[in-house]
């Protein structure tokens, strides 16, 4: 056989192999000339303006108006959150660290979420700092089984957690192209999921990767997993004896709730953003963002998904947004409209379970009280 026709028959064989791999792929992977470009969100999901220009200067001169207000009781003393944590350690409980992160027991299983502790949401000494303190620091951290994150964003991912996580040994779930920061930090049990992958944790508990409506970045690079949309994004389903919590972030509204509330016949607890949706100096438009949803979408998506309870999260730590330039202020803001709108998307005001930062619950007393 000659040359020219054996290497014909090979860059053949690849050239196709691509093709039937790029035609099995989902809608989210896209793929170009037969090779991987990006991810993106669910079909007929909410789209970027392609002319939409970020403006630094204008952000920041509108944040000098965000009357911020910490509310007296919003930070839970740090010893009394330790002697919780002591008091409750035979219970299934969920506890809010700060912003996207809580911990969440389940049996013998210790999960935490999005975890930062850092002073700043950027890199180095960049980026937003923090207005309020985390609940733990890393090193007053129960131990941990299972490290769930959502994206690379760095108000969900802090290198120096990362680098100081005493619990090295924790198994590690993250989105596609997300695991290599873990990795190379000796992680040694990172998984890697695509949405609607299911891992089972132990015959109780199984986790299940999910869409959201978000995008993915961490480096100004144009190639690696940090560059725009390399990595995938998502949220989590925990499944755990039939109980499901659903740790919806970050994520704007979407038809993917009334989706995923059909697929999972609903959920048990829902925990959602409900803070950086306000960027009207610089869109244009009042309380609106595509990739953050605002309170009444975030009882929306609630809704679509047929939650029981509700938790907000992922305000009260850093300045994301512009909400807050009023009386109420970046935290009494998003709280309050959910409060005043739940019975207008079939919740009562109960079900809306509003946490404090450090505040620790049971999972009996968030779905019976």
């Amino acid at each position: 056989m000659c040359r020219p026709l054996i290497i014909f028959s090979i860059i053949f064989f690849f050239f196709n192999s691509n093709l039937l791999a790029m035609e099995k792929k989902p809608y989210h992977h896209v793929y170009e000339n037969g090779l991987f470009k990006k991810f993106r969100n669910f079909q007929g999901s909410p789209e970027r303006n392609k002319n939409f220009k970020w403006s630094y200067k204008k952000f920041r001169e509108a944040k000098k108006k965000i009357n911020v207000i910490v509310p007296k009781d919003f930070v839970v003393p740090r010893e009394s959150v330790l002697k919780n944590l002591e008091k409750y350690k035979n219970d299934n409980f969920i506890l809010w660290i700060n912003h996207a992160s809580f911990i969440i027991k389940l049996g013998s299983t210790t999960i935490v979420t999005d975890l930062i502790t850092a002073p700043n949401a950027g890199p180095l000494f960049l980026g937003p700092r923090r207005y309020t303190p985390p609940a733990l620091e890393l090193s007053q951290l129960p131990k941990i089984d299972l490290w769930l994150n959502s994206h690379l964003h760095y108000d969900h991912l802090s290198m120096s957690d990362i680098r100081n996580f005493p619990f090295k040994s924790a198994k590690v779930l993250v989105p596609l192209n997300n695991g290599s920061y873990w990795k190379k930090n000796n992680f040694k049990d990172v998984k890697e999921l695509d949405w609607f992958e299911t891992i089972e944790i132990n015959k109780d508990l199984s986790i299940t990767l999910t869409s959201s409506q978000h995008w993915n970045k961490r480096s100004f690079l144009k190639f690696g997993p940090g560059a725009t949309d390399k990595a995938l994004w998502g949220s989590f389903l925990i499944n755990y004896k039939g109980k499901k919590i659903f740790f919806a972030c970050d994520t704007g509204y979407s038809n993917i709730y009334k989706m995923m509330g059909q697929k999972f016949g609903g959920v048990d607890i829902f925990l959602i953003n409900s803070g950086a949706y306000n960027f009207e100096v610089i869109t244009g438009k009042k309380d609106f963002s595509i990739f953050h949803t605002n309170p009444e979408e975030a009882l929306q998506a609630a809704k679509d998904i047929k939650a029981k309870k509700i938790i907000p999260m992922h305000y009260g730590s850093f300045l994301l947004g512009l909400e807050g330039q009023n009386s109420e202020g970046p935290i009494n803001e998003p709280r309050n409209r959910l409060l005043k709108n739940a019975e207008n998307y079939g919740f009562k005001k109960k079900d809306i379970k509003i946490f404090n930062i450090g505040q620790i619950s049971t999972l009996d007393e968030i779905l019976n009280n």
